[in-house]
C-alpha cells in the first residue's frame, strides 16, 4: 500500500513538473511571410507575369477581332483573294481562335506554378524560423493562430519570428485630423 501511494505521489510529481515546463506559443505564418523581404520581391514578379499574360492575351484579342472582321467581309475582298488566300485565312483564325480560348487557362496555370516556385520556399523559410524561435525559447508547442478555435493561453511568437529574420515593424502612420493639421 506504501509502495502504491509513493507512485501516485512520484506520478503526480511528475504530470505537475511536466505541467510546469510546457510553454505553448503561436504564430500567423501567414503575416510572417507578408512582411518577409523575399515575400516583396515576389509580389512584384508575380505582378510582372501577371501584367505580361494581359498584354499576350489584349493581342490575341485584336487578332482574333482583327481576322474575324476580315473573314465577315470576305464578299467585300478584292478580287485577288484566291480561294487559298482565304483557306490561310480561315485557318489563321481558327488558330488564334483557339489559342484564345485556352489562353486562360493556360495562364492561370502559369500564375499558380509561379506562385509555388516563389512562395514555396518563403513560406518553408518562415516556418523553418519559427521552429528554431520555439526550440531557442523553450516552446513546448507553437500552434498555427488560424486553425484554433479554443486553446490555452499561449504567447504570440511572431515578434520572436521577425526579430530572428531582422524584420523592423515600420511605424504606424498617424491619421490626418481633419483640415489636414
Amino acid at each position: 500500500m506504501k509502495k502504491l501511494i509513493l507512485s501516485l505521489c512520484v506520478l503526480g510529481t511528475t504530470v505537475m513538473a511536466a505541467n510546469a515546463q510546457t510553454k505553448i506559443g503561436y504564430i500567423n505564418i501567414n503575416e510572417l511571410v507578408a512582411v518577409m523581404p523575399e515575400a516583396v520581391k515576389a509580389d512584384k514578379d508575380l505582378q510582372d507575369l501577371q501584367e505580361m499574360l494581359q498584354l499576350k492575351k489584349a493581342e490575341l484579342t485584336n487578332k482574333v477581332v482583327e481576322l474575324d472582321s476580315l473573314l465577315t467581309k470576305t464578299d467585300t475582298l478584292p478580287p485577288k483573294m484566291t480561294k487559298a488566300k482565304l483557306s490561310l485565312l480561315k485557318d489563321d483564325f481558327k488558330k488564334y481562335y483557339i489559342e484564345f480560348n485556352q489562353f486562360d487557362q493556360k495562364a492561370q496555370e502559369e500564375l499558380q506554378q509561379k506562385q509555388q516556385e516563389l512562395v514555396g520556399p518563403i513560406q518553408n523559410k518562415a516556418a523553418e524560423t519559427a521552429r528554431a524561435v520555439a526550440k531557442e525559447n523553450g516552446y513546448t508547442y507553437v500552434f498555427i493562430k488560424d486553425a484554433l478555435l479554443v486553446a490555452p493561453p499561449a504567447d504570440d511568437i511572431l515578434g520572436l519570428c521577425k526579430k530572428k529574420l531582422n524584420i523592423v515593424d515600420k511605424p504606424a502612420s498617424k491619421p490626418v485630423a481633419p483640415g489636414g493639421k
